[in-house]
């Protein structure tokens, strides 16, 4: 029985030895150069384009380097399914319909994509052309 409660024991300081050690090469891993200045140049688009603009620690902390799940294919069927729902009046089942949204719905979504993954700027464009914007706000 005591065998038994000494090798839990082991086992358990273990795993949480190398939790830590991952928890701190994951935090240290996204605190890069790059994605400090990344999120700095995101940080002047915003505001040239007058939005607000998060912390530069919070958008390190969201984006990282590579823009996160904003830059995991952005034209994709199911990212702008999320979009068009998003684009609604708010209400829920049959009280639901798309609405004219603003301008600035998604010109932070683009600024991020110009900035961290410019690769997918022109298709993610084409479908903002698609969608019916006004100056709403």
């Amino acid at each position: 029985m005591r065998a038994n409660t000494l090798l839990y024991s082991i086992t358990g300081v273990t795993f949480l030895l190398f939790a830590g050690i991952g928890l701190i090469t994951y935090t240290a891993e996204k605190q890069t150069q790059e994605a400090t200045d990344k999120a700095a140049q995101l940080q002047t688009e915003l505001a040239a384009a007058g939005l607000r603009s998060p912390s530069a620690d919070q958008l390190v902390h969201t984006l990282g380097a590579d823009g996160g799940a904003v830059c995991l294919d952005p034209d994709d069927a199911l990212r702008r399914g999320i979009l068009y729902g998003q684009l609604t009046n708010g209400a829920a089942g049959p009280g639901q319909r798309p609405v004219i949204a603003d301008n600035k719905v998604v010109q932070g979504q683009l600024l991020i994509i110009k900035v961290y993954c410019p690769e997918y700027i022109e298709s993610f464009q084409k479908v903002v052309d698609d969608l019916k914007l006004e100056d709403v706000a």
